[in-house]
């Protein structure tokens, strides 16, 4: 099964961590590979390490000391990006759940290409996995593939009054 978080609202990730935990519980084995995330800002980690939860992470540490978050793509993000679809085929077989987190941002922002993620939809994605996608957009075709879509659509966020990413809260 094919599960997709997106959209432009908070929640994506705090959703799909929300069901690793859920499987973890019920036994299953689950893996989540961040894309786009590198860098040790991200306290869910802790919880993960102490929980027996596989995680992989890959990408620039793009927030500086003041919150501040860079935007640029350089080559490393491609880099990256290559690196955690090479992580995803090394691993698939060893779980029941894997999360990859934020790679459709990944897509969208031309760091992986569209159409190697179809290919790995397609091609690699073995029958018993239950993978879970997440970011920010939805190509027509990813719909067709999802078995669940789920949007976050944002109404109103407090970043738009220029409050800061909290320790805690956004990582």
């Amino acid at each position: 099964m094919i599960q997709v978080y997106y959209g432009d609202g908070k929640g994506k990730t705090t959703a799909s961590l929300g069901l690793v935990l859920r499987a973890k519980g019920f036994g299953s084995k689950v893996a989540i590979i961040f894309f786009d995330k590198g860098g040790d800002n991200y306290n869910e980690r802790k919880i993960l390490e102490d929980l027996g939860i596989d995680y992989f992470s890959f990408g620039r540490d793009r927030r500086s000391s003041d919150g501040r978050f860079d935007f640029s793509l350089e080559s490393e993000d491609l880099d990256m990006a290559q690196q955690s679809m090479a992580k995803l085929l090394d691993i698939q077989h060893n779980y029941d759940l894997i999360v990859l987190d934020e790679v459709l941002n990944a897509v969208r922002l031309k760091m992986l290409p569209l159409v190697d993620l179809l290919d790995y939809l397609d091609n690699s994605l073995p029958q018993d996995l239950e993978l879970i996608l997440t970011g920010r957009g939805l190509w027509p075709e990813i719909e067709a593939r999802a078995d669940l879509i789920t949007e976050m659509r944002m109404v109103k966020h407090y970043f738009e009054q220029k409050v800061p990413a909290r320790a805690g809260i956004e990582f």
